[in-house]
C-alpha cells in the first residue's frame, strides 16, 4: 500500500491564522494550529476618530504562517503515518480585498522603520470602508464612460475593494503611495513571500482577487485601461505598469517553499505552493462546489459562491459580485454574491434579552413556531444589502408587530427574513440562466443550528446538505495544495476523495413551503419598493405596499386559526 501524501490549507482570517493539515487520500483532517493576529483590537488596526478604517499589519501575516504551520506539522506528527516529508503541496486562502502597498523588493512598507506606525501602509483589511467616496467616484466615472468594467461585478464599485482603497491612500497618504512601488492582495502575498517571489514582477497573481476586486478581465485587455484611470487620478495610470497583465487559477503554482521557511515550519524546502484566492472561494471547493449547486459561507455575513462552465455563455447578472472565469476552478465561472449581515442580524435580535444562551432559548422557542404564525415580516438590510440591490444605506425593518410579540417570534422572523434574501439572489441567478438545484451550507451557523438549515430548506424550495468539514476554506486550501503537488489531476478528483457531507439532509417540507411561497411574495413586494426597485411614490408600488400588512394577517390567522 502507497505511502500517505498530505497537503497543508492556510487559511487567513480576519482575527487569525488557520494551519489545517489534510490526509489527500480522503480528506481526513489530521491537525490544525490558530494564530490570533497580535496588532491592534484582535487583529485589527482601528482609529477612534474614523470608524470605517480597520488595517492589518503586515508582518502578523508572516509570523502567522511560521507559528501556525509550525505546530500544525507538530501535532500532525503524533500519527503515525505522517512525516514533513510527504507534505506534498501548500495553500492559501485570505480575506479580500485586502491590498497592502510594497516598496520594489516585495517588503510591505507597513514592516519598514519608516511606516510601521503609519495606518495607511499597512494591509487595508477587506472591511475597511473609507474609500465609500471613492468607489461612487470609480462607479459613476465607468457608467458615464460606458466602460465596461462593472459588467461582471454586479455594476457597482465597492469601498472593500482594491482600487478604491488605493485611490483613497493616494488621496491621504501621498507619501505613502509614492513610496509604494506596486501593490499586492493578501491572497497573492503570503504565496510569493513564503517562495521568495515577492519582488513585484515576480508574483503570481491570482485571477480570484483580480477578477472580483480589481476589474481584470482578459476580454478588455486585463486590468482596467490607463486612461480610465487617469481620469481618476494620473497617479493611477502610471502604477498600472507596476502591476500585473496575467492572472491564474489556485490550480497553477505560485514558486516552491524557500529553505528559510520550510526551517521555520519543520517542513522540506521546494514543496508547491498554489497561487492564491479568496476564502470563500476556497471554502467552496472544500464544500464540493459544482455547476448547479450553491455554496453559501454562513457566518456572521453570508458569501454565496457558485461555477458554470465556461464554454456556456451566462449574461452578466446585475448585483452579483462577480463573474470571473478560473476565480473557483480553472475552467468554470465562478459566480460570487451575499449578504451583508446574517449571524449578526441573531445577535441583535438575541442582545434585545438578558440571561445566557440566548440563541440556544431562542431556537427552541422559534422552532415551535409554524411558519406564518407571527404575522411578522423582516428586512434583513440591518447591515445593507450587498446583493441584489447593492446598497449598503438600506437599513433593517420589522412589519407586523404587536403587544403581543414575542422575543422568539423576532427571532425566527430574522431567521426567516436572511433566508428570504438567500432566496432572492439565487432568483436573481436563475433568472439569468444560472440554475440552482440544492444548497450546502458551511460555517458556524450551518454547523449548529439546524432550525435555520430547515427554514432555509423550506424557503429556498431545494434540498440543504452541511459540509462534513468545520474548516472548509482551509480544506480548499488544501485541495489546491494536492492539485499543485500532484496528489491529484485535477480539482474534481481532489473534491471526489477529500470532500464529504454529514448525514443529514434537510429537505423543504410541502406544508410550510406553501407558506412561505405567501410570505416571499410578500417580502419581494418590501424588497423592490423600499430597496426603490420600484419608484416609492408611484400608485402601483403604494397600492401594492398597502396590501402587505393585510395579507400579513390574513396568512397568520389562517395558520393560527383565529375566528374560526
Amino acid at each position: 500500500m502507497a505511502a500517505p501524501n498530505y497537503a497543508i490549507g492556510v487559511d487567513y482570517g480576519t482575527n487569525s491564522v488557520r494551519a489545517l493539515v489534510v490526509d489527500c487520500r480522503d480528506g481526513t483532517e489530521v491537525a490544525e494550529a490558530v494564530f490570533n493576529y497580535p496588532s491592534g483590537t484582535k487583529g485589527i488596526i482601528l482609529d477612534p476618530a474614523d470608524p470605517h478604517l480597520a488595517r492589518q499589519h503586515p508582518g502578523d501575516y508572516v509570523k502567522g504562517f511560521v507559528t501556525s504551520v509550525k505546530k500544525a506539522v507538530g501535532l500532525a506528527s503524533a500519527n503515525k503515518e505522517f512525516r514533513p516529508d510527504r507534505v506534498v503541496g501548500i495553500g492559501v486562502d485570505t480575506t479580500g480585498s485586502t491590498p497592502l502597498p510594497i516598496d520594489a523588493d516585495g517588503t510591505p512598507l507597513g514592516m519598514l522603520d519608516a511606516f510601521r506606525d503609519n495606518p495607511h501602509a499597512q494591509a487595508w483589511l477587506w472591511k475597511d470602508h473609507t474609500s465609500h467616496a471613492e468607489a461612487a467616484e470609480i462607479t459613476a466615472l465607468a457608467t458615464e464612460r460606458g466602460e465596461p468594467y462593472l459588467a461582471k461585478c454586479g455594476g457597482v464599485y465597492s469601498s472593500e475593494w482594491f482600487w478604491s482603497k488605493i485611490l483613497r491612500c493616494r488621496r491621504v497618504a501621498p507619501k505613502v503611495f509614492k513610496a509604494a512601488k506596486s501593490w499586492v492582495e493578501l491572497a497573492d502575498f503570503v504565496p510569493a513571500w513564503i517562495t521568495g517571489n515577492a519582488a513585484p514582477d515576480r508574483i503570481v497573481r491570482g485571477v480570484c482577487a483580480a477578477g472580483h476586486k480589481a476589474m481584470f478581465n482578459l476580454h478588455w485587455g486585463g486590468l482596467p485601461s490607463e486612461e480610465f484611470l487617469a481620469a481618476l487620478h494620473p497617479d493611477l495610470a502610471k502604477l498600472r505598469s507596476r502591476l500585473y497583465d496575467a492572472a491564474v487559477p489556485s490550480s497553477e503554482p505560485a514558486g516552491m517553499l524557500t529553505p528559510e521557511f520550510a526551517k521555520k515550519t519543520g517542513l522540506p524546502a521546494g514543496i508547491p505552493v498554489a497561487a492564491g484566492a479568496f476564502d470563500a472561494h476556497h471554502g467552496a471547493v472544500g464544500s464540493g462546489v459544482k455547476p448547479g449547486n450553491m455554496v453559501k459561507i454562513i457566518g456572521t455575513s453570508t458569501c454565496d459562491i457558485t461555477v458554470w462552465p465556461s464554454d456556456q455563455h451566462v449574461a452578466d447578472i446585475p448585483g452579483v459580485c462577480g463573474i470571473v472565469d478560473g476565480s473557483v476552478v480553472a475552467g468554470m465561472l465562478g459566480i460570487e454574491a451575499g449578504q451583508s449581515a446574517v449571524g449578526d442580524i441573531f445577535n441583535w435580535v438575541a442582545s434585545l434579552g438578558t440571561g445566557k444562551a440566548q440563541h440556544v432559548r431562542l431556537t427552541e422557542e422559534a422552532r415551535a413556531l409554524k411558519a406564518g404564525q407571527s404575522g411578522l415580516l423582516t428586512l434583513d438590510w440591518h447591515n445593507g444589502n450587498r446583493t441584489v440591490l447593492v446598497n449598503p444605506r438600506l437599513t433593517g425593518l420589522v412589519l407586523g408587530q404587536t403587544l403581543h410579540t414575542t422575543h422568539a417570534e423576532l427571532y425566527r422572523s430574522a431567521i426567516e427574513a436572511t433566508a428570504y434574501g438567500a432566496r432572492a439572489i439565487i432568483e436573481r441567478h436563475e433568472e439569468y440562466g444560472v440554475e440552482i438545484k440544492n444548497v450546502t451550507h458551511c460555517g458556524g451557523i450551518g454547523e449548529k443550528n439546524d432550525l435555520v438549515n430547515q427554514i432555509y430548506a423550506d424557503i429556498l424550495g431545494r434540498p440543504i446538505r452541511i459540509s462534513r468539514s468545520a474548516q472548509t476554506c482551509a480544506l480548499g486550501a488544501a485541495i489546491f495544495g494536492s492539485v499543485v503537488g500532484g496528489a491529484h489531476k485535477s480539482v474534481a478528483s481532489a473534491q471526489r476523495a477529500m470532500v464529504g457531507f454529514k448525514d443529514t439532509v434537510y429537505k423543504p417540507r410541502p406544508g410550510e413551503r406553501k407558506v412561505y411561497d405567501q410570505l416571499f411574495r410578500l417580502y419581494r413586494t418590501m424588497h423592490d419598493a423600499m430597496g426603490g426597485v420600484h419608484p416609492a411614490d408611484s400608485p402601483a408600488s403604494m397600492e401594492t405596499v398597502g396590501r402587505v400588512m393585510p395579507e400579513l394577517m390574513a396568512i397568520r390567522d389562517r395558520v393560527t386559526g383565529a375566528g374560526q
